[in-house]
């Protein structure tokens, strides 16, 4: 192509090929956010998996302690002073265990509530991406 078009033409085809890289990677960008997404989307509801199994346990723990002060009152009751001693002990550890659960669901219920957060953020920012590259054509 000789003239006058030849170099409006080859400025056309070096932008053409420039928007189709640009949109091979936008769309390459869009694949890799969707599966981010769904990548979150699963640890969101393995982590609820985990935070039911940790109110369970916590459960059980608070049955323990009530057996415990169940057993501390009959010991107690009974005047044996070496099964009292042992029942405290035994009470105490139980107390500690249970606290500790309750921190560790607080944690995790913390960490969950900000995966969706940003799960929500995420799918949000890719929407409005999506609308935008659809309304920029």
């Amino acid at each position: 192509m000789h003239g006058r078009f030849a170099v409006p033409f080859s400025a056309f085809a070096a932008a053409c090929a420039a928007l189709l890289v640009v949109s091979t990677a936008v769309a390459q960008e869009i694949r890799d956010d969707r599966r981010e997404i769904r990548q979150d989307r699963r640890a969101i509801r393995h982590d609820g998996r985990d935070l039911r199994q940790d109110r369970r346990e916590a459960l059980q723990d608070r049955r323990e302690l009530a057996d415990d002060r169940e057993q501390l009152r009959e010991d107690f009751r009974a005047g044996d002073r070496e099964a009292v001693r042992e029942d405290l002990r035994e009470l105490r550890e139980d107390q500690a265990e249970l606290r500790e659960d309750r921190q560790e669901l607080r944690r995790e219920k913390a960490e969950l509530r900000d995966d969706r957060r940003d799960l929500r953020r995420d799918r949000r920012e890719l929407h409005r991406d999506l609308y935008q590259r659809q309304n920029d054509r």
